[in-house]
């Protein structure tokens, strides 16, 4: 008979748990405890982020030969400039549809003054809208585009984002709105 350390005959102690099988190999284990802390810490972030969303100051220049109640249209001469971007709620952030952009600038058919060089276009269900237009050109120096809100349930923003180069393409522009 065989004696354990403890004193008691080996018969007398507790089966041996088996220990070699493996359920998770380690790097299961690290990927799986990784991806649930990634997921635990950005719900954690997210609403205090979300409630954080300040909402968009008008630019200095933004409102610049302005033309209030330009109308909606699909695009803006023949094209091939895309002016892009996103209208959302200050806030909490979330994306509003059916709002009102007007779109103007200084382009290869017209000066921003010419009321030919203005449009407006609705956002999407996402908040985003686009509109078509011809090549921003320089005025002033610089290229840029003007764009407004400036329907009635939110305040009005104006806005002159200058392009990083006259040969861009496409400009963005993102809008935070604020209620009235």
């Amino acid at each position: 008979m065989l004696i354990h350390y403890s004193g008691q005959p080996e018969h007398a102690l507790p089966k041996r748990i088996e220990m070699s099988k493996r359920i998770l190999t380690r790097r299961q284990f690290l990927a799986t405890s990784c991806a649930a802390t990634g997921v635990a810490l950005g719900s954690l972030q997210m609403p205090a982020a979300a409630q954080n969303v300040k909402p968009t100051k008008s630019m200095r220049g933004g409102s610049n030969n302005y033309l209030p109640g330009a109308p909606i249209v699909d695009r803006i001469g023949a094209g091939g400039f895309l002016m892009t971007g996103r209208v959302r709620l200050a806030g909490n952030g979330a994306p509003l549809s059916g709002q009102r952009i007007q779109i103007w600038a200084h382009t290869t058919e017209g000066h921003e003054r010419d009321e030919r060089s203005h449009g407006a276009t609705l956002t999407d269900e996402n908040g985003e809208f686009q509109m078509d237009m011809p090549q921003i050109v320089p005025a002033f120096g610089q290229a840029h585009g003007h764009l407004a809100y400036d329907s009635d349930d939110f305040e009005t923003v104006f806005l002159r984002p200058v392009m990083s180069s006259a040969n861009d393409k496409t400009l963005h522009a993102e809008f935070v709105l604020q209620p009235v």
